[in-house]
């Protein structure tokens, strides 16, 4: 059966897993066994990989609802290919309501207690899924000795559309977080059969996902499930409130024609897809912004404002970014070259979210930088004008409460068209994964790649495992304080720097940080 095939199957099957005789696999393909039934994986390079196993059950009988955990099953469970997606616009896989599936990556089935490392995917709040080529964990299980599980769960309006006020249930804004919460659950209570250890998980994620990690540390049901953390260019300082999250989720039903939340419960997933594609109401662009809420049930405070919690003091966090985060949206720009110091501050106010006057932050950036063109400059500030100032001010209120966090940048470029983009949004999730010979990496797999990988995989690695990310294969890593503003520099030359780009953050710093669909 092919991939897809199995997929296809999965999605009509509703909450019952595929079940199958041993004669179906060869004799050496690895059994565990879970608390709801037993799944066989197989094995790859020496890891024990297990794809598509059930966390929770089908959610289009729960929707907008706390899922409710799998029904045990009979006989083994196929865990050979990854289960489908969350319903999403634009997927690149098949998608299903029944989507709540999680992969496993191990050395042994063994009671090795291995750190366990649980990724979060990409893709804000709306897109992509835990089977993407970059995240496949066989290398860092085995770089590591650490296991390391991926998962899906509910997307976009599925996972986050706030209906509390129209009608719906209350924890409608972010049953997406309560799935990734019963996901940590069944960590916690399975992955010692996987060689793990469930007092020792590591939550960390990227863009999006990052920004999961930073408002599960804010969620009291979600802290006791994990114990160390890591953002990786996850801006979020601030949930959505709830009278933005109101507007765009009535705007949605509009769009799918749906006159209260029953008539939501009713409809087909592929309608409620279509609307979600709807422009947003308040930023008058792109897809609506679905995401986490502060509802004040589930999510009773925004992740950073106006502080850290306290509560998550505790949990050791990396917080990091890229220095040129938005090459990602802008390459096609970039590539084009056609960047004039006429049209630069046009493009600049398109890029940025911080409200600082464009030829005020041009004429402070040719003074920094005299030998840089308007594209170059285009780049910088753009991404010290929206994508960094969020990670600085996680950084910061972490410092301000004594919570122990590192911060690093990664400035190694891409070689793509001579290194013009550097080091764009995304191009450190290879890296920390091991993963820079993987589909979609765009490192390259030189010598200076795979050194750097291994870098920052055995740094992520250390703090699964001790809670500092230091190790022996770089220089020491100091916490991040207010006074020193350490930050790990990886590039081909990995080094510690003290508030690097100080003049580029002290020019955005005298304007207040409002993040994008919150």
């Amino acid at each position: 059966m092919t991939q897809i095939g199995r997929r296809t199957l999965l999605a009509g099957m509703a909450a019952t897993p595929i079940v199958c005789s041993a004669r179906t696999f060869p004799r050496a393909s690895p059994i565990a066994v879970t608390r709801h039934g037993q799944v066989r994986g197989t094995i790859e390079n020496d890891v024990l990989v297990f794809r598509g196993v059930r966390y929770g059950a089908d959610t289009s009988a729960a929707r907008f609802r706390r899922a409710d955990p799998p029904r045990a099953w009979e006989g083994v469970a196929d865990a050979t290919g990854y289960g489908p997606a969350a319903p999403q616009s634009k997927p690149t896989e098949a998608t299903s309501e029944d989507c709540l599936f999680l992969n496993i990556w191990t050395p042994a089935l063994d009671r090795g207690k291995r750190p366990v490392m649980v990724y979060l995917h990409g893709g804000a709040h709306a897109h992509g899924s835990g089977s993407d080529p970059l995240y496949d964990g066989g290398n860092l299980a085995r770089r590591g000795d650490v296991v390391v599980v991926t998962l899906n769960h509910r997307l976009a309006a599925m996972g986050y559309a706030y209906l509390a006020q129209l009608g719906g249930p209350a924890e409608s804004g972010n049953v997406g977080n309560l799935d990734i919460i019963l996901a940590l659950q069944w960590v916690r209570d399975n992955i010692a059969t996987f060689g793990g250890n469930p007092d020792r998980v590591m939550i960390f994620g990227q863009s999006g996902g990052g920004a999961k990690v930073v408002t599960l540390m804010a969620m009291a049901e979600a802290r006791p499930l994990f114990h160390s953390a890591a953002t990786m260019s996850g801006q979020h300082v601030t949930a959505a409130g709830p009278m933005h999250a109101t507007v765009r989720a009535r705007a949605w039903m509009e769009r799918a024609g749906a006159p209260d939340v029953a008539a939501l419960m009713r409809m087909p997933i592929e309608k409620l897809v279509e609307a979600m594609a709807t422009t947003d109401p308040l930023e008058g662009r792109g897809e609506i912004s679905f995401t986490s809420t502060l509802d004040h049930v589930v999510l009773g405070r925004h992740p950073f404002f106006p502080d850290a919690p306290r509560e998550a003091a505790h949990i050791p966090l990396i917080v990091g970014n890229t220095h040129d985060e938005t090459a990602l949206w802008i390459e096609k720009t970039l590539r084009a070259g056609d960047t004039t110091w006429e049209n630069l501050p046009e493009r600049l106010v398109r890029e940025t979210v911080k409200d600082l006057a464009p030829d005020h932050v041009i004429r402070r950036y040719r003074q920094l930088y005299p030998d840089r063109s308007p594209g170059q400059i285009l780049l910088a500030a753009s991404t010290a004008g929206r994508s960094w100032p969020g990670h600085l001010i996680q950084a910061e209120e972490r410092a301000r409460i004594g919570a122990p966090t590192w911060m690093y940048q990664l400035d190694f470029p891409c070689p793509d068209a001579g290194g013009i983009l550097g080091a764009f949004h995304t191009l450190d999730i290879p890296l920390v994964f091991d993963n820079v010979g993987a589909q979609g990496a765009r490192t390259g797999t030189g010598p200076d790649p795979r050194r750097l990988a291994g870098q920052m995989a055995d740094a992520f690695v250390a703090l699964a495992r001790t809670g500092t990310p230091c190790h022996r294969g770089m220089p020491d890593w100091p916490q991040f304080t207010l006074e020193q503003r350490a930050t790990m520099i990886f590039d081909r030359n990995v080094r510690v720097e003290n508030d690097p780009r100080r003049e580029e953050r002290l020019l955005f710093a005298v304007a207040p940080y409002i993040k994008p669909g919150g």
